[in-house]
Order: structure tokens, then sequence, then C-alpha cells
């Protein structure tokens, strides 16, 4: 249980970083020359629509409970509600995809998780556009490995061999190959296509 809120602690303060880095247009560990990755595209209405309904919350209860106690714990667990939401969106921002100039993926979403699959290790890349009803990360009995982003992928990926993945609470698993969301899936599939033609 102290793991698993640790893991949880981690996460917040690596989003409110992210939300830091997004308010001064910067990014996490995107090297030069390397391919930035987005993919926030399919869920960017849906947040900042939460964050309307988020804000909209806020104002109402502040105006509408008559109790002073009760109103200013309200009012701080809607304003954490608020910046939750925003930090949100800004790790997965601020934290994209990418494909390095050595031709390693890193696959990440938000500050909830970070796979690192080394140069070399991709054997194919193609476009695939899938629509699975699974949570935003599932890997299935067969090393399929997928991070969806509302609720869609756009990238499969192929591994010359097993890759070790944490989910965000600790929990430890393998692929042999991973779908993701890319808004610009071409442009990922001919970075990685080209290293892997210069392997």
């Amino acid at each position: 249980m102290r793991g698993r809120l640790r893991l949880l602690a981690g996460h917040e303060m690596r989003a409110l970083h992210s939300l830091w880095l997004w308010v001064r247009g910067r990014r996490h560990a995107v090297p030069d020359g390397a391919l930035a990755v987005a993919y926030t595209g399919p869920q960017t209405a849906m947040m900042y629509g939460l964050l309307f309904v988020s804000v909209v919350e806020t104002v109402m209860l502040a105006l509408l409970t008559p109790w002073p106690v009760v109103r200013a714990i309200l009012l701080v667990l809607d304003v954490y509600g608020v910046v939750f939401v925003l930090s949100t969106h800004a790790a997965c921002v601020t934290r994209p995809h990418v494909v390095g100039a050595d031709g390693a993926l890193r696959l990440r979403y938000g500050a909830r998780f970070d796979l690192r699959i080394p140069a070399g290790a991709v054997t194919g890349a193609r476009i695939e556009r899938r629509f699975p009803d699974l949570g935003p990360m599932a890997a299935d009995a067969d090393g399929v490995l997928d991070l969806v982003v509302g609720g869609q992928t756009s990238v499969t990926v192929e591994l010359a061999g097993p890759v070790e993945f944490v989910r965000p609470l600790g929990k430890r698993g393998q692929a042999h190959s991973v779908r993701f969301h890319a808004d610009d899936p071409a442009a990922v599939v001919a970075a990685l296509t080209r290293w892997e033609r210069s392997a």
C-alpha cells in the first residue's frame, strides 16, 4: 500500500512539474535531433470540457454553500480538481512520445507511463487505426501492449524481443509488440522505418 501511495505521489509531482513546463512552453526530455510525437488530439476536447465543468462547479458551490467551513473545504477540493485536470493534460502535452536520433523509441502517457524501447529493437512499424474497448493501458496474454488515447490507437510497432514495462501502480509486464496513438502516425512510421532500414 505504501509503495502504491509513493507511486501515486510521484505521478502527481511529475504532473505538477509538467504544468510548470506547459506554462513556459517547454517539453520534457525531447533531445535535439529527436522527433517529438504528440498524442493528445483525441482527448483534448474532453479534457477542456472537464475543466469547464470543474470551474463551473467550483463557482456554483462557492456561491450556494451557506456554511463558511464547508465552503472553504469544498473550495480547496474543487481548486485541486481544476489543477488536477490541467496538470494531467499538461503532462500529456509536455511529455510526448519520442523517436530518438539513434532510432530509440520512448512511449509515454503523461506522467503515469514511460516505456523506453532501445535502438534496433523495432523490427516493424505500420499505421493501423484501432478502436479497442480498453482503458488507457492494457496488455493481453500474447504480449501486445495497447496505449489507448481517446479510445484509439493508430500505430503498431513490432519488436525483436520482449521489452519490460511498468504499469502506473508498479506491476511489471512484458510486451512483444506495442500499439499506441500518435496524432501524426505517418511521421512516426516514417522515422522508425528509416532507422530500421539503416540498421
